[in-house]
């Protein structure tokens, strides 16, 4: 079953600002202060953000079903 909104949310102590993820989803994720911060905290499902949460070095990034809270990436 495929969720109808995400929670998309950054670990600012994880993140290392190495820029991935507004490379792999520039529409999702901005560097401030060398900090990523997800332009929006609640999206329509999108592979690039999975992607972005994916290959966070540091696995800061989390990405949650909106309605019950399940992780969706990064993959336990």
């Amino acid at each position: 079953m495929v969720s109808r909104r995400w929670r998309v949310t950054v670990d600012p102590r994880r993140c290392i600002g190495s820029g991935i993820c507004a490379g792999a989803a520039p529409g999702h994720f901005v560097l401030v202060d060398a900090v990523s911060i997800p332009l929006d905290e609640l999206i329509a499902p999108e592979d690039s953000v999975l992607d972005a949460a994916e290959s966070c070095p540091m696995e800061a990034i989390a990405v949650r079903d909106a309605a019950d809270g399940r992780v969706i990436a990064p993959e336990p």
